[in-house]
């Protein structure tokens, strides 16, 4: 089995910080020729984006690929509804946990695998506002324990 070309394209930061990740799975995407294009310039926002299950299909809703500048009648609307490529087994666990547990679907990220566009999708739930705060106070008191460790070793 040959090394695989990991390209990282953009990360949701939001989704972190809003949610917590229970699980994560890859998945692949349906797209045009030119928001292939734009997708390698960069031009994509997975910030307020997220995933629903509609008729036993994935769908990403929200998410934002910037027109490819010399796309002209190709460019399709930015922040169109696109489908998600997954196994039609893996779709119904996913929905059954959506309904169940009151969990979401949203996109952590989106990078090339070889040639190849993936989401990686990941299965959250909500975070509370204390929830929030404790994560912000834990990764203060980390970046405080580092700053010391980092000055005793310069004495």
């Amino acid at each position: 089995m040959g090394k695989e070309n990991f390209k990282t394209i953009t990360e949701n930061r939001k989704a972190r910080h809003e949610y917590f990740v229970l699980e994560s799975m890859e998945t692949g995407i349906e797209l045009t020729g030119t928001e292939v294009k734009s997708v390698r310039q960069g031009s994509v926002n997975l910030k307020d984006s997220w995933c629903s299950i509609d008729n036993g299909e994935l769908f990403i809703k929200g998410m934002h690929i910037s027109p490819y500048e010399k796309g002209n009648i190709f460019n399709r609307d930015p922040i169109r509804v696109r489908k998600l490529l997954m196994h039609k087994k893996e779709i119904n666990r996913l929905f059954g946990k959506v309904k169940q547990d009151g969990l979401t679907l949203i996109p952590l990220s989106l990078y090339f695998k070889g040639s190849i566009v993936k989401v990686q999708l990941g299965l959250c739930k909500g975070k509370k506002l204390y929830d929030k705060r404790e994560a912000a106070a834990k990764k203060d008191a980390k970046r405080e324990i580092e700053r010391n460790i980092k000055q005793r070793e310069r004495l």
